[in-house]
């Protein structure tokens, strides 16, 4: 294979699927598409359905859920007479495409000369699908049909000719329907790039070697990624983590990992974890599996990303457990138990790579929705916030501040357009001082915000990391925990279930508070550099409490610049303080407040 040909091909490839993104963020109507990117396309091969190429500006949470969806699609279309050009598939069903309700599959075959030349797909999230509660976060679910409505794997378009009674029946079942629609031959319209982008291809290079070039992708990349594996120590690796509960049942829900290593191949098996939970904190097969996938790429950034990277995998997960729910089990909250298995792959890794892993990031989406109607129309309106936070700290520096989720990149919606959408007002949107672990590199820091509502609405929300904070690594301590507060006619409240609940109702003036984690820190703080602690210091990231108490440190000189302070610290005095401390085992104390 010329190298110059196959780079150029593979470049293109990954452009194509850019532009299918960049199309459909810029033509969704909804503002979780088109402000926080809650999407993703790619080109899948014809026959075994693996990931040709997928776009970078898309959520990563998607990565193998699309592969795993396409290759579902190919036998029922086969059974249903073969892909036909104009065909275009639509599905949410989680059991067969993971994630949850809300995110909408298309799936199309491209031709080319009448022989099948690839599979296209892309994923959109819809702002509501029906069921319980605007925004299909719905924490007290106890099974599927709560939570919104399920399509089965059918035609959209039949050799091009529009379903109409399949797009009137989503309309029909939705709050929002106006968007939906609109979001729905957007997200149908990227395959119009799509085949563009390929036909070009297909003219400049003809297309058995545009085949050739794919199957030698494929390849290397499993090559690549197998090179990798065959560098870490074999062995098994245990790990595990928790959930603070599933919304109904106020019990830790156990994640937990044994990971093999073994030549150039890994084993993750999940057989320890706890069978299903009453409440939607579970994960679809495909959602587990695209998971690992996520923290492999976040440990060899430099693979490629195609179906040769999951060749080197293989699975346990127990059917009917929390990492593989069967019908009818609840999945809305599916953000974060995907934060656990994230966690423990960085926790099984980290115990035989620990220079290669991060110290877990904030590990909660943390979705508030608030729905109502809009008072200036009367529409119904639903908005969507999930968290930013901190990632962990890692062996060659801190963790990311004010991050978005690591698993699904989706950007918390710009305050400017929320105000203007939505009746609310944001008082308070903020980064949040010691939220980060602490360590000799630290963790990123977290953030919190608060709105009023304007008008009567009901507000939910879906999160964890409450009573399981994010852990450190390497000697790093554990970051903040989730907050949620919400204020009722005065009367502060937190939730029962402290970071979940359904559908609170509030009345204008009211207003919700809620926070972030910040990451794990990696390594012992005694051992941070000083200059990094007094920059940490005055920017706001720690407190004074914190700076002395846990890194061990000596304020030489403190100077009021307002409602700020700026520090000088005594590099002789904190040296001999840090020396105590670590000759003597000294509890490193955790100031009042930190963990509250």
């Amino acid at each position: 294979m010329d190298p110059v040909t196959l780079a150029v091909v593979r470049g293109a490839l990954e452009q194509i699927a850019d532009e299918m993104d960049l199309h459909l963020i810029h033509a969704a109507i909804s503002p979780i598409i088109s402000e926080t990117n809650d999407c993703a396309n790619g080109i899948f091969h014809p026959q075994n359905g693996e990931t040709i190429a997928q776009g970078r500006f898309g959520l990563p949470v998607f990565l193998a859920n699309m592969q795993f969806t396409v290759q579902n699609i190919i036998p029922i279309a086969e059974k249903a007479g073969g892909f036909k050009p104009g065909d275009v598939w639509v599905l949410n069903d989680p059991y067969l495409c993971g994630t949850h309700l809300q995110d909408v599959v298309l799936v199309a075959p491209h031709f080319v000369d009448g022989e099948l030349f690839a599979l296209l797909a892309s994923t959109g999230h819809w702002m509501d699908i029906g069921g319980a509660v605007p925004g299909g976060w719905a924490p007290s679910a106890q099974d599927i049909h709560t939570e919104g409505v399920l399509i089965p794997p059918v035609k959209l378009y039949d050799q091009g000719k529009l379903n109409e009674a399949l797009v009137s029946m989503f309309t029909r079942n939705v709050r929002l329907p106006t968007q939906i629609e609109g979001d729905l031959f957007a997200m149908a319209n990227v395959f119009t790039v799509a085949r563009r982008g390929l036909d070009s291809l297909v003219k400049r290079y003809g297309a058995d070697t545009l085949r050739d070039c794919i199957t030698e992708m494929i390849d290397r990349s499993e090559k690549q990624m197998r090179s990798y594996i065959d560098e870490i120590p074999d062995g098994t690796y245990y790990a595990e983590d928790y959930l603070d509960n599933d919304g109904i049942v106020d019990k830790p829900n156990k994640f937990a990992l044994s990971l093999t290593v073994e030549g150039s191949s890994l084993h993750f098996d999940f057989s320890q974890s706890d069978p299903a939970a009453r409440g939607p904190v579970n994960l679809a097969r495909s959602t587990t599996q695209s998971t690992c996938y996520i923290a492999l790429k976040h440990i060899f950034p430099e693979v490629p990303i195609n179906g040769g990277v999951f060749r080197p995998t293989r699975f346990t997960i127990p059917e009917g457990s929390i990492v593989s729910a069967a019908y009818p089990s609840p999945v809305s909250g599916y953000l974060e138990p995907i934060g656990r298995v994230f966690d423990v792959v960085l926790g099984a890794l980290s115990q035989a790579i620990p220079q290669r892993v991060p110290a877990p990031a904030f590990g909660t989406v943390g979705v508030v929705t608030v729905g109502g109607r809009h008072p200036a129309t009367n529409q119904y309106y639903v908005a969507v916030f999930p968290y930013p936070g901190g990632y962990g700290g890692h062996s060659k520096g801190d963790g990311l501040v004010h991050g978005t989720p690591p698993i699904s990149m989706a950007n918390f919606m710009s305050i400017e357009m929320s105000e203007h959408r939505y009746p609310l007002q944001f008082q308070e949107y903020a980064l949040r001082e010691d939220s980060g672990g602490a360590g000799q590199f630290r963790g990123g820091c977290g953030s919190q915000y608060r709105f009023t509502v304007l008008s009567d609405a009901v507000v939910s929300a879906l999160g964890d990391r409450v009573d399981h904070k994010p852990f450190g690594i390497a000697g790093g301590h554990t970051a903040a925990p989730s907050v949620v507060h919400v204020n009722n006619g005065g009367r502060e409240t937190t939730p029962p279930m402290r970071s979940k609940m359904e559908k609170q109702p509030m009345a204008p003036g009211d207003w919700l508070f809620a926070a972030s984690p910040g990451g794990g820190g990696f390594g012992d703080p005694t051992t941070r550099a000083l200059e990094a602690v007094e920059r940490d210091l005055n920017l706001g990231y720690i407190s004074r409490a914190t700076a002395e108490n846990v890194y061990g440190v000596v304020i030489a000189e403190e100077q009021k610049l307002g409602q700020r302070s700026r520090y000088r610290l005594d590099p002789e005095a904190s040296a001999a303080k840090r020396t105590s401390m670590q000759s003597t085992g000294e509890e490193q104390k955790v100031p009042a407040g930190l963990h509250a």
